[in-house]
């Protein structure tokens, strides 16, 4: 699973059998502290595929900035470049994907203020999950 924001605008494409196949890619951002106390901040992107209805659904109603859960698989695909190098892409190929709320701070399928108002907007503030100091061994876990 994987929850984060669209770093672009999906792009829908046809297989030539027909199928849709919608791509985005999705960052997921991390806020801890150091052991000196420091706030730290790490971003991971992911590229992600779906298949399907799930594909059309997505590229009408997700946009760069929207909110979004993924479930799905990780697959590594292979090819030869046209330089004759081999290259590798690791995707999540999605089973299912939610679509984050209205207000998540992303601009998810409602306008946004610089459309409607045609200024950007003065301030954003951004949601930050703010994690355990404590490390958590294996010990802890109940079950």
């Amino acid at each position: 699973m994987v929850i984060g924001n669209l770093t672009r605008d999906p792009e829908l494409r046809s297989l030539p059998s027909g199928i849709k196949v919608t791509t985005m890619s999705v960052a997921t951002n991390r806020v801890w502290k150091d052991q000196s106390g420091q706030r730290k901040e790490q971003t991971d992107y992911h590229n992600v595929v779906v298949f399907g209805r799930q594909a059309e659904t997505a590229a009408q109603f997700l946009k760069k900035g929207s909110q979004v859960l993924v479930e799905g698989r990780m697959q590594t695909r292979s090819w030869d470049a046209q330089d004759g190098t081999k290259k590798y892409r690791t995707e999540v190929v999605a089973d299912r994907v939610q679509f984050g709320s209205k207000g998540s701070g992303g601009e998810g399928y409602q306008k946004s203020p610089a459309t409607t108002t045609g200024k950007a907007p003065a301030t954003e503030e951004i949601d930050t999950i703010e994690y355990p100091e404590d490390d958590i061994s294996a010990e802890d876990i109940p079950f």
